[in-house]
C-alpha cells in the first residue's frame, strides 16, 4: 500500500534530545488486532505532540481479518525523502507468525516486545526483549481487542519520545467516540505496567 506522509510545522520547537535522529517501528500481527490504527495513532501523537515528521506504510494478507498484517512508522526530526528501511528499532510482535517473519529485520540491541497470551519467544541474544500481557491486561477492563491500546501506552513510557497526554489526545482524535473511553483506560494500564515491570527501560528511554 503507498506510504502517508506527515511532517511537522518547520517552524514549530521540535522535541529536542528525544530522539537522535530517526526511529523506526514495526507493529505486526494478524488482522483484527488493530495492528494499522496503532502506528496510525502512534505516528498521529509524535506528530501533532512531539513535532515529529513521519511515514506510515502498511499491508495485509489476503484476509482482512485473521490474516497477517503489518504496519510500519518512520519518526524523525529531518524531512523524510523515502519510506524505505531495512532494519526496525522496535518490533512489536502479536502473532507468533508475524514475530518469525519479521524477527530478521531487528536491528542488533533493537527491542522487542509481545504479548505471551499470543507469542513465544525463546531466548535470543542481542536483542532486548520485553514480556507485555497486553491482553490479560485488557481483559481486566474489557474485550481483549483493546491489547493494541495497552501496547502504546508501554510505549509511550518506554520510548519517552511523547508526553501522556499526547498519546491520549491521538487516541481522541483517531479512534470512534465510542470506543475512546475504553482505548485510554488501555492506554494507561500499558504505562502503569512500563513503570512498575521496565523501570529501567523507562528512565533509559529506548527511542535515544
Amino acid at each position: 500500500m503507498s506510504p502517508s506522509f506527515r511532517e511537522a510545522d518547520p517552524q514549530s520547537p521540535a522535541a529536542a534530545g528525544k530522539l537522535s535522529s530517526r526511529l523506526v517501528l514495526q507493529f505486526c500481527g494478524f488482522g483484527g488486532q488493530g495492528i494499522v490504527l496503532s502506528s496510525v495513532v502512534f505516528g498521529t501523537a509524535a506528530v501533532i505532540g512531539a513535532r515529529l515528521n513521519a511515514v506510515h506504510t502498511q499491508s495485509y494478507g489476503s484476509e482482512s481479518r485473521g490474516g497477517e498484517c503489518q504496519a510500519e512508522l518512520l519518526l524523525s526530526h529531518e524531512p523524510i525523502g523515502s519510506p524505505v528501511t531495512e532494519v526496525v528499532d522496535i518490533l512489536v510482535a502479536l502473532s507468533q507468525q508475524a514475530l518469525e517473519r519479521y524477527l530478521v529485520r531487528l536491528r542488533p540491541d533493537g527491542v522487542l516486545i509481545f504479548d505471551p497470551a499470543t507469542v513465544k519467544v525463546m531466548e535470543l541474544k542481542g536483542v532486548r526483549v520485553l514480556r507485555v500481557p497486553a491482553s490479560e491486561l485488557a481483559q481486566q477492563i474489557g474485550p481483549r481487542i483493546v491489547a493494541n491500546m495497552v501496547i502504546l501506552g508501554f510505549l509511550q513510557k518506554i520510548t519517552g519520545l511523547i508526553e501522556e497526554e499526547e498519546l491520549l489526545e491521538a487516541i481522541r482524535a483517531t479512534v470512534r467516540q465510542k470506543f475512546v473511553a475504553l482505548d485510554s483506560r488501555a492506554a494507561k494500564l500499558g504505562m502503569t505496567y512500563a513503570l512498575e515491570h521496565y523501570p529501567e527501560e523507562v528512565a533509559r528511554k529506548c527511542a535515544y
